[in-house]
């Protein structure tokens, strides 16, 4: 550690680490400019870039393009978790694709009604703000020590909290930017708080704790986890490289199907593959590293793997989630907004895009609430609302609103006006659901994640949003299967409402899975020593 970071820490020993403000700063507007421009992606879509299509095609193709899009923002994290422990560290790979960030928002003002200019601002914007998502929560895990790490929920959910309070003003004002002003300041704002959020960021480089890139480690979990698969050992067969190879076989077949399922669900789909069956090969003869690895890196593998297992069922969660800002939109668009009513907010609530702003609202109410009043409350009823616990609860969360959304659906079917004040229902389920596993699985994976992890392990939480959204896009692409539409169409029921039903039951088979690991995972406390 630099003498700098030794400095802070003895100077904050106990307390709350003074340069926590700048990276909170840096988030708020940094949240700001991602979910000012992802709130408006699906109409700025359909009623824009997309008019070449025909009409009853570009809402669908909206939202290939955003969950697409979805998918690179938290792909790239691999990337710049990877850069960030091995070369840079966390501070220089932040700033550094914060400028790329900027870049992409500013294609996005610019290039308006140029597919592939704009498609380009994506890209960057993806690079960009996935590139830094892993490592500014991980950064912050960084500011503290076994002195004040009981801080570090406070600063988590606070950190959180303003997350939030920069999407809630995104998404109310945003879509009033673009009806009014058009598309190139709808989109030139974020990038403009983008910039501002680089700043801030910068000119707290002084006050951080700067935890160095962690050199070559010839005892890696890539390292330990080849060893374990290749290792031979008298008179035993290596199961593990055999299911390890069935991955790889999977993944290329997948690969394959390009043509078939475009290029992100194919290879995304190769990735999965091979985490999975790589995983569970190296799980089986991870023994064998032992002799040729210290103990403890042999169980460092062993509790990434855990982990990832917790992500990979935390992924079906995502698929509702992140769908609020798609399938939701497009359902709004169908309801009737009730201006004749006096309690409506006429005078500021005018496109079905600004009802996300209800998602941020609910979360900053949610936070305080949880923390001050419904976890004390449970804890003094005997039952102890564990970082597990809470993440399983949310994801059932997630499938009652989606049962909710699914009997609006029926009913706005039926042909009769429905207002769209019903969406408020299903948003404040799905949002309860987001604050148990969201803010809960922040802290819990830079937590359970071995020092020299830290980026990587926040790299493959941020991961589980982009299999969450490749289950989106595989769900949607099974939908122009003509057997499948049969198969709804015998339901009776529309394919929109269907579509809700399934990822419903999708979100309540994984929550009682997950509640099913969660009765053995051993937790762990990988909170840096002083």
């Amino acid at each position: 550690m630099t003498t700098t970071a030794a400095a802070t820490v003895t100077d904050s020993a106990g307390k709350m680490p003074r340069q926590i403000p700048y990276i909170i700063g840096n988030e708020a507007c940094e949240r700001f400019s991602f979910y000012g421009m992802r709130n408006i992606l699906t109409p700025f879509l359909v009623t824009t870039l997309l008019l070449y299509a025909p009409v009853a095609e570009r809402a669908g193709i909206a939202k290939e393009v955003f969950h697409t899009f979805v998918i690179g923002v938290y792909f790239f994290p691999l990337l710049g978790g990877w850069i960030s422990d091995r070369f840079f560290g966390k501070y220089n790979t932040v700033f550094w694709l914060s400028l790329v960030y900027v870049v992409g928002h500013a294609f996005l003002a610019i290039f308006e009604d140029n597919r592939t200019g704009f498609y380009t601002g994506l890209f960057l914007i993806a690079l960009g703000s996935g590139g830094i998502k892993p490592l500014v929560s991980a950064f912050v895990g960084d500011q503290f020590d076994q002195t004040n790490k009981a801080k570090a929920k406070v600063v988590y959910d606070a950190f959180y909290w303003t997350i939030n309070f920069g999407s809630f003003f995104a998404s109310l004002l945003m879509p009033i930017f673009l009806r009014n002003y058009g598309p190139s300041v709808a989109f030139g704002i974020p990038g403009v708080l983008m910039f501002i959020a680089t700043v801030i960021f910068w000119m707290g480089r002084k006050k951080y704790v700067h935890v160095p890139p962690s050199p070559p480690n010839p005892h890696s979990f890539v390292n330990v986890s080849r060893t374990a698969l290749t290792r031979r050992v008298d008179g035993q067969s290596r199961p593990g490289l055999v299911v390890a190879g069935i991955g790889v076989l999977l993944a290329l077949g997948s690969l394959v199907l390009i043509p078939q399922l475009g290029f992100v669900i194919a290879a995304v789909l190769a990735l999965g593959l091979l985490i999975g069956f790589g995983g569970v090969g190296t799980s089986m003869q991870l023994e064998r590293a032992r002799g040729l690895h210290p103990d403890i890196a042999v169980d460092g593998v062993r509790a990434v793997l855990r982990i990832l297992i917790v992500f990979a069922l935390v992924t079906p969660f995502w698929s509702l989630f992140d769908q609020k800002a798609s399938t939701w939109i497009l359902q709004g668009n169908e309801m009737v907004m009730p201006h004749d009513q006096w309690w409506w907010p006429s005078w500021l609530v005018k496109e079905p895009a600004q009802m996300q702003a209800l998602n941020p609202l609910l979360v900053m109410l949610l936070i305080p609430f949880n923390n001050l009043v419904l976890y004390p409350a449970l804890r003094r009823l005997g039952f102890e609302p564990t970082a597990l616990k809470r993440m399983g609860f949310g994801i059932a969360f997630s499938g009652l609103a989606w049962v909710a959304a699914g009997m609006i659906q029926l009913y706005i079917d039926g042909g009769d006006p429905v207002s769209i004040a019903w969406q408020v229902l299903p948003y404040v389920l799905l949002t309860f659901g987001e604050v148990l596993v969201s803010a809960t699985g922040l802290e819990f994976a830079y937590s359970q994640a071995p020092q020299s992890m830290k980026g990587t392990i926040m790299s493959f939480w941020l991961l589980s949003v982009t299999f969450g959204n490749l289950w989106v896009l595989m769900t949607n692409a099974s939908v122009r299967n003509p057997a499948v539409i049969e198969q709804i169409a015998s339901t009776g029921i529309s394919e929109t409402a269907f579509l809700m039903f399934f990822f419903a039951g999708f979100a309540f088979v994984a929550a009682a899975a997950f509640a099913l690991y969660a009765r053995r995972y051993p937790m762990q406390d990988h909170y840096r020593a002083v």
